[in-house]
């Protein structure tokens, strides 16, 4: 029998209405546990819960977050090869990419101790003579937070730990593939002391305890991190009843290669950005932008790196990339692999599905080459270990291909010129640009999101996350 783990509402572990199982994507045998799905009563029961501790929360010391947030960090960076561990397990990263973002996870909690006590006001001059006037901040209420598979302990810290830092209460929904490490990092939160109705774990579907956060006025703003189908609609009905709102939705996110690079800094960030973490990241490098003169060489030395790569197990030592999530994800990837060929691209290499020592979701990388940005696998989100390569004559037209699309969140340029790549920082209509580094991979004390269809709402992370957590508040006083 696997073990049972159970929400935790008000202050108390609450088993679900009903339950659902934790499947290793490595080794499809494996279950990792029994994971509570919660009702909609359970959903209203946690927002109440949640209204009920605000007053007392908000207004608690902000020495008493700082310490409490401080020592859910220094638990998470005690058992980060345990987490870490379970996280790959489950999740289907390396080992060591798991334990990466473990530790990650553990220094935003304690970053955001830190800035309980950094949290400053302004008192400046009035035009009217004799009055002084207060700009303060101010947390917002409830806090609902929905967050995706592909980091499922990284991005619940940047969403929880913030939240509390500010004084806010939460309602947290991890997605229903990965309960395990939200499940982990609720246990460590709750065990640091929080009080009750603070901090609540709803595991379950989207369609039952995401709509239940997503229409209840209780609910005073919104954090998702997930598809771009799914943050519209959150958008539409979250809007409909004024709560705030943060979204982030995913990228297509080009990789400019010029003509100058060093050739084996571009195959390396082309490796890591469109192939690590098995391309499940929203920041993956899914175009590669090659300029004409180097395109040749790039694809070949490319190639040749990926034909390095071990596929395997996640928790195998040597492991280079892991498996696809689960069987919905890999018939994805399968399809836009398909798409793309159709389009009249060709397939360099990989693509194929692939048999190990245990029956997994194992896909060898793929390079669709020949490629144009007009085709659908260019355009739309795969979030598999996909990358489509795009030749172009020159800067000017890779710029213009990078920026040709409906995202904006992270964009990357490998050149050896600093005009071209001062001229990319500035004129990329990304949120976050790289030079000479992988699209993906950021670090976490500094603001986090995207343009057009990849984010809305206030950045996070970092000291910008107070945008999204705090409310302003202008005070004027005649002594």
């Amino acid at each position: 029998m696997s073990e049972m783990y159970r929400n935790f509402i008000g202050g108390d572990w609450i088993a679900g209405a009903e339950t659902a199982r934790n499947i290793n994507p490595s080794d499809l045998s494996d279950v990792i546990g029994e994971y509570a799905r919660a009702d909609k009563a359970q959903a209203d029961t946690a927002i109440a819960a949640a209204r009920a501790a605000f007053p007392a929360w908000s207004m608690s010391s902000v020495q008493d977050r700082a310490n409490l947030l401080d020592a859910v960090g220094n638990t998470i960076l005690a058992r980060k090869d345990e987490l870490g561990r379970l996280l790959s397990r489950e999740e289907g990263k390396t080992l060591p990419e798991g334990i990466g973002e473990v530790v990650r996870a553990g220094q935003i909690f304690k970053f955001f101790g830190g800035e309980a006590l950094r949290l400053a006001g302004e008192k400046i001059q009035s035009i009217r003579p004799g009055v002084e006037v207060e700009i303060t901040r101010e947390p917002l209420g409830v806090v609902g937070i929905i967050t995706p598979w592909n980091f499922p302990i990284a991005i619940p810290a940047w969403k929880i730990a913030p939240a509390l830092c500010y004084g806010n209460c939460v309602v947290f929904k991890p997605a229903e593939l990965v309960p395990g490490s939200a499940w982990a990092l609720s246990e460590i939160i709750i065990k640091a002391g929080i009080p009750a109705g603070v901090f609540n774990l709803v595991m379950g579907r989207g369609s039952v305890v995401g709509d239940a956060i997503i229409n209840d006025r209780r609910v005073d703003a919104i954090s998702f991190t997930g598809s771009v189908a799914t943050g519209r609609a959150i958008a539409a009905k979250a809007i409909a009843r004024m709560a705030k709102l943060q979204l982030e939705m995913g990228g297509k996110n080009p990789l400019v290669v010029l003509d100058d690079a060093d050739l084996a800094v571009a195959v390396n960030c082309a490796v890591n950005g469109a192939f690590f973490s098995t391309g499940q990241r929203c920041t993956a490098s899914s175009r590669l932008i090659v300029g004409a003169n180097i395109h040749d060489r790039f694809v070949a030395a490319l190639s040749e790196r990926l034909g390095s790569l071990k596929v395997d197990d996640a928790l195998i030592p040597g492991t280079d990339i892991g498996p696809v999530v689960d069987e919905t994800q890999l018939k994805q990837n399968l399809d836009y692999i398909g798409i793309g060929q159709r389009e009249g691209a060709t397939l360099a290499y990989g693509g194929e599905t692939l048999k190990r020592a245990k029956q997994g979701h194992y896909l060898a990388p793929a390079l669709l080459t020949g490629a144009t940005n007009a085709m659908r696998s260019s355009r739309e989100e795969i979030f598999g270990p996909v990358a489509s390569v795009i030749k172009v004559k020159d800067y000017d037209e890779a710029l213009a291909v990078a920026n040709d699309t409906d995202f904006g969140l992270s964009a990357g340029i490998v050149t050896t010129s600093l005009k071209h790549a001062s001229h990319f920082k500035r004129q990329s209509q990304a949120g976050m640009i790289m030079v000479n580094l992988p699209t993906a991979g950021v670090d976490y004390h500094v603001p986090f999101g995207g343009r057009k269809g990849s984010s809305y709402g206030p950045r996070e992370q970092g000291r910008y996350a107070r945008e999204f957590f705090t409310v302003v508040k202008t005070a004027y006083t005649l002594p």
